[in-house]
């Protein structure tokens, strides 16, 4: 996809600075990181969203996010890191170009994660009986 700017990013169109890359992914640090370090990771061929990655890629931007989460753990002196994906454009999805956000965590580093709730008296069954009636 020629508007797809990580399409852009693959095609050298647009800089970014890689961290790794192989032949069908790519990593490189986020513009907007939420701490230093953030790095997104993308197949190089263009699919909208994880409901589009096919096995084999999952497959290899699986071990590349464990090559990358070592880079930040031993690089960056990291205490662990989150992994992320937002899928949609409610869910946050920005780019339309499936991708995995690695964030490096530190000890007491003052990032919140998202609000938990609860469920009511028997309402975690009737919703997991909406998710599986279609599954």
């Amino acid at each position: 996809m020629s508007q797809c700017i990580f399409c852009q990013i693959v095609q050298g169109k647009v800089p970014c600075v890689r961290v790794y890359e192989n032949h069908s992914v790519l990593a490189f640090l986020d513009i907007a990181p939420v701490k230093k370090g953030h790095t997104l990771i993308i197949p190089k061929k263009h699919v909208v969203n994880i409901m589009d990655v096919s096995s084999d890629i999952a497959a290899e931007l699986h071990e590349v996010i464990k090559k990358v989460g070592k880079g930040l753990l031993e690089g960056l002196s990291a205490d662990g890191f989150n992994l992320g994906m937002n899928n949609f454009e409610a869910a946050g999805q920005l780019v339309m170009h499936a991708h995995y956000h690695l964030i490096p965590r530190y000890k007491n580093d003052g990032l919140k994660l998202w609000p938990q709730s609860s469920y009511a008296e028997d309402e975690m069954n009737a919703v997991a009986g909406k998710i599986s009636s279609v599954l």
